[in-house]
């Protein structure tokens, strides 16, 4: 027989837990501690952001025998959790599409979660998930080495109980601490950069279906690649961070948020199905969501801003 009360107590812990986890992940912290958490934040987001590129629509690599299709069998042919792999057997392996698409998106969210700074805890808390459930797909498969998945999983955990979100984070910017202008700024440079690096790669073939980008294949590292086109919304969307991060031009951060996700989202619709217009990739996708979510913050912010400001005695 239950105790009275048990079920509210239950239920209160379960409404903390939450609100912990969707909380800005700021607690203070000495500022050696922050810029470690962010940089180990970054880091991770880097690692996703690179590693969406591979999971290609319509089928996966389920036709070919190749791609998210190969390694997820690995789960069936170099078994590590039993039960693991009849699951995958018998469950994901003949609903493989769906599974597909909620990898990308599952993976395409740390990236923009990770690299952006947003719900960090919530974050590595996917993040966790995710590295376990590919540790059970492939870490007995052959040339892998099991230890670089048990060290995701243990990196994320870190992230999970740390302040990664003070420095260069949205979390920043929700939990009120003065980072809205940095934060716009290096998004908005980088962002200017990389576009600007792309119209130039892409004046021989400004309308490739995948233009040049900063990737190195060596180092598992890029930051998308785009066409013409591509870089040139990059160039006009940094831009219009860095007016919004300097209190100039509050509208361009409207601006930069809609043209963003509209192109990121676009991306993913036109993928494995036609050549896209913007030349780019999962990881391109990824990377406009991430500049969406840094210029819908700053519109956020202003709007707070213009709130307090409203309410306050005169």
């Amino acid at each position: 027989m239950r105790e009275p009360g048990a079920g509210s107590a239950l239920t209160s812990r379960l409404v903390s837990g939450v609100h912990w986890l969707l909380a800005p992940a700021t607690d203070e912290v000495p500022r050696g501690q922050a810029v470690a958490a962010a940089a180990l934040r970054v880091l991770l987001g880097l690692l996703w952001l690179y590693n969406v590129s591979w999971k290609r629509p319509p089928d996966f690599g389920q036709d070919a025998g190749n791609g998210l299709y190969k390694f997820t069998s690995y789960a069936v042919s170099h078994p590590v959790f039993p039960p693991y792999s009849w699951l995958v057997e018998h469950v994901v392996l003949k609903v493989f599409t769906p599974f597909g698409w909620l990898v990308l998106i599952a993976e395409t969210t740390l990236a923009v979660l990770l690299l952006t700074g947003t719900w960090v805890r919530l974050a590595a808390v996917i993040g966790v998930a995710q590295s376990l459930a590919i540790a059970l797909s492939v870490a007995f498969a052959p040339n892998e080495w099991p230890w670089s998945y048990w060290l995701m999983i243990g990196a994320h955990a870190v992230i999970l109980f740390s302040s990664a979100g003070r420095v260069l984070a949205v979390d920043g910017v929700r939990a009120g601490l003065p980072s809205r202008r940095t934060l716009g700024l290096v998004w908005g440079v980088l962002t200017v950069l990389i576009g600007a690096y792309s119209v130039l790669g892409s004046l021989g073939d400004p309308l490739a279906p995948r233009g040049p980008g900063l990737v190195s294949s060596s180092l598992s590292v890029s930051l998308g690649a785009y066409n013409l086109i591509g870089g040139l919304v990059l160039v006009v969307v940094g831009a219009l961070l860095v007016l919004a991060s300097r209190g100039g031009l509050r509208k361009g951060a409207q601006a930069a948020a809609a043209l963003t996700a509209i192109a990121g989202l676009s991306l993913h619709a036109q993928l494995g199905f036609t050549d896209p217009v913007l030349g780019g990739t999962a990881t391109s996708a990824a990377y406009f969501l991430c500049v969406a979510v840094v210029a819908g913050c700053l519109v956020w912010e202003h709007r707070r801003d213009t709130r307090v400001d409203h309410h306050s005695p005169r």
